[in-house]
């Protein structure tokens, strides 16, 4: 279908009644630090390879899943936040934000997407292909709802939090705040969103609007969110669910956080990593929440007869996850699989090589998350790594017999690394 803007020609694909779409997933669209901003070549060099993909190939559905934006260099640019922040934390907790200040917050937002979007790689996609994203930390400010909370609650965070909340909302999700999103999950006050495109389904998750210390979602939220799987048809209907994609910015599966970040300070410019890992889902307070997710998944899968797939960003490499449950009480027939593609970053680039060295070769890989369930970093097809250290960005590419094949393409690689989805045999079990 085509349109035009202010005489600006571009088109968008859409897919065949009861197709599953063509997806690009990408995340971590810009840098934490002015050093790796100027230490990198070609800032958007994979937008560029998505548009030559997309131009070979169209994609109907482009999902971004966090970190569309980095708002860092917002402690460098603005005097009377630089200042603010060098004080005693008693001090910065009791400080309410002048006007001045509120004001210069507030522009700085409006100009960091203005910047971001009007640069002309991503803002062609974005042009020509729909697409559905969800904010992760940096779209407000690294690490938000993981801070201690005497700050998590104080005027100047909770300033910074509505201003990106209003920003990522227009920009982002093209809806006014005072105005329903379209896709919104009814009972949910924030920005998960969910919808159906012919077999498919997407639940993108809203991880940072309700964050803290002992929770990532509310339970009135989770309440909300299974509401809406369980009203879902099961797949054999007319009206069917083959695959869910769930979208989780931060990844389920992922090495235990806490040995990981202690040891990750033994290594110079390792910082960037251990933010991403501060506010992991395997962090000891975010643990049972986690448990409960894969156990609803799990049953989900079961229930509706369908695959479930978590789609991750945010740790800057590029991975294969999945979670295993054998348990006779969860499922008819044997082991049942939840898979886990994770793509980040397609601007930020990946950690430095002695990090992705020590992941590799000193991190345990697996986790009893319960009874009969096992999640665990599994080898990328066709390597002997798990990891890819390049920024990449995630194409999933359907076929008629409903198999996804997730192909990520990494800078400075000629052919994508891939991953075959299989769809759910119930009468032969679980294969993938």
């Amino acid at each position: 279908m085509a349109y035009a803007v202010d005489g600006v020609q571009a088109q968008f694909n859409v897919p065949a009644k009861n197709a599953a779409p063509r997806i690009a997933y990408g995340s971590c669209n810009g840098f934490s630090s002015m050093k790796l901003l100027k230490d990198t070549h070609d800032a958007n060099a994979l937008w560029k390879d998505v548009r030559a993909k997309h131009e070979a190939a169209p994609y109907d559905l482009m999902l971004l899943g966090g970190d569309q934006v980095y708002s860092d260099s917002m402690w460098e640019e603005l005097p009377e936040l630089q200042a603010w922040a060098q004080l005693p934390i008693e001090d910065r907790a009791s400080q309410e934000a002048t006007p001045t200040l509120k004001s210069a917050i507030d522009r700085f937002y409006c100009e960091l997407y203005i910047k971001r979007w009007s640069q002309p790689e991503p803002a062609a996609m974005l042009a020509r292909i729909p697409s559905i994203m969800m904010w992760d930390d940096h779209d407000i400010i690294d690490g938000w709802g993981s801070y201690e909370d005497v700050l998590q609650v104080c005027d100047v965070y909770q300033t910074l939090f509505r201003a990106a909340r209003e920003y990522f909302s227009l920009y982002q999700l093209h809806t006014d705040l005072a105005d329903t999103h379209p896709l919104s999950l009814t009972g949910q006050q924030h920005f998960t969103l969910g919808c159906r495109i012919g077999p498919v389904t997407i639940l993108a998750l809203d991880m940072r609007s309700e964050r803290s210390d002992d929770q990532v979602i509310s339970l009135e939220s989770w309440r909300a969110i299974y509401t809406w799987l369980e009203a879902l048809p099961a797949r054999g209907n007319n009206d069917r669910v083959d695959h869910l994609l769930l979208m989780s910015s931060i990844p389920v599966v992922h090495p235990d956080f806490a040995l990981l970040e202690q040891a990750l300070g033994l290594f110079p410019g390792s910082q960037e990593l251990e933010d991403d890992l501060r506010d992991h889902w395997t962090s000891v307070p975010h643990r049972q929440e986690r448990l409960r997710l894969i156990h609803r998944l799990l049953d989900l899968s079961v229930q509706k007869k369908s695959r479930v797939t978590l789609l991750s960003g945010d740790v800057h490499v590029g991975a294969v996850g999945v979670v295993r449950s054998d348990r006779t009480d969860k499922s008819d027939t044997g082991t049942r699989v939840l898979n886990q593609l994770t793509s980040s970053g397609i601007v930020h680039p990946a950690p430095p090589g002695m990090v992705l060295f020590f992941l590799e070769n000193f991190v345990g890989k697996s986790l009893s998350d319960d009874r009969g369930i096992e999640s665990e970093m599994i080898e990328l097809p066709g390597t002997r790594h798990h990891y890819i250290g390049a920024r990449n960005w995630l194409a999933l590419e359907p076929t008629d017999d409903g198999r996804y094949w997730a192909n990520w393409h990494v800078e400075n690689e000629p052919h994508p690394f891939t991953k075959v989805i299989h769809p759910v045999d119930f009468k032969l079990g679980d294969p993938s």
